[in-house]
């Protein structure tokens, strides 16, 4: 019945902002910004996710947030914590329902023909130019949550773009499920949250709605910028490597102290 019941609340959460933001985004709209934040803020109070913020978030406009990817369940998340778009592979555009949020979040989508690079690249451009945030998945798929697989470098080029004459700015960004009902998440129970491999995304998505209070780690690590590295391909690998150890200390349980906790969080807060 748990299931039953939060997957009614995120349906009608979803059918009540949905039509709004298409007018937002149809008339580009200033709010079309703000109001993807209150959806996701929405979506983790109902899934009772209990998000804590590790470290400052970059106050540096535009930023280009590089994090590790679990499951689509970072995508609310990070959506709650950040004022963002994503970027995504073109496939996820013909999602069902996810597809369609992820338009209208004015995610921008990253086809892999290199016939396209140009016009992808062009696009991150323009939207970074105008103030744009953006949050890359640099491992390029999920994985199982246990580990943060190798950054693609490929996915680093919006890098070494200049903002107004000024290098582009990178924050390296952790996210980790740690808790279920005060419970540490090990290997068992990790699956819950991870989606990766051929997993059925409804089956999955079933019993996100059935689980208790899930705490989630989130740790902002310091800026960077492409003139802190002789080359993309070793910015790429910091980053890793920083995100890795940020994972390690989330799932372990060797964070430092809370800096923040989302209101949005819990059912019972």
């Amino acid at each position: 019945m748990t299931a039953l019941f939060t997957a009614l609340r995120f349906i009608g959460w979803t059918a009540a902002l949905l039509p709004v933001q298409i007018i937002l985004v149809r008339f580009n709209m200033p709010f079309a910004k703000r109001l993807p934040m209150i959806y996701h803020r929405g979506v983790c109070r109902l899934l009772a996710f209990r998000v804590e913020q590790h470290g400052n978030i970059s106050r540096t406009r535009p930023t280009l947030f590089v994090c590790n990817h679990t499951s689509y369940l970072d995508i609310s998340v990070l959506g709650a914590v950040l004022p963002a778009s994503f970027m995504a592979k073109a496939e996820v555009r013909s999602w069902p329902l996810f597809g369609l949020l992820a338009r209208l979040q004015r995610t921008v989508f990253v086809e892999r023909k290199v016939s396209r690079t140009a016009e992808h690249r062009d696009e991150m451009i323009r939207r970074l130019e105008i103030g744009d945030n953006l949050i890359l998945f640099p491992e390029g798929t999920s994985n199982d949550g246990n580990r943060v697989l190798p950054f693609k470098s490929g996915f680093f080029g919006a890098a070494e773009i200049e903002i107004n004459g000024e290098p582009l700015t990178v924050q390296p960004v952790s996210v980790s499920y740690t808790h279920l009902d005060g419970i540490p998440v090990g290997h068992i129970y990790r699956p819950y949250f991870a989606w990766y491999g051929d997993m059925e995304m409804a089956g999955h998505l079933w019993n996100v709605f059935g689980l208790g209070q899930t705490t989630v780690a989130v740790e902002f690590h310091d800026p960077i910028t492409i003139i802190d590295f002789a080359s993309r391909k070793e910015m790429a690998a910091h980053c890793q490597r920083v995100v890795s150890d940020g994972v390690s200390r989330g799932i372990h349980g060797r964070l430092a102290k809370v800096a923040k906790h989302a209101w949005w969080a819990s059912k019972t807060a």
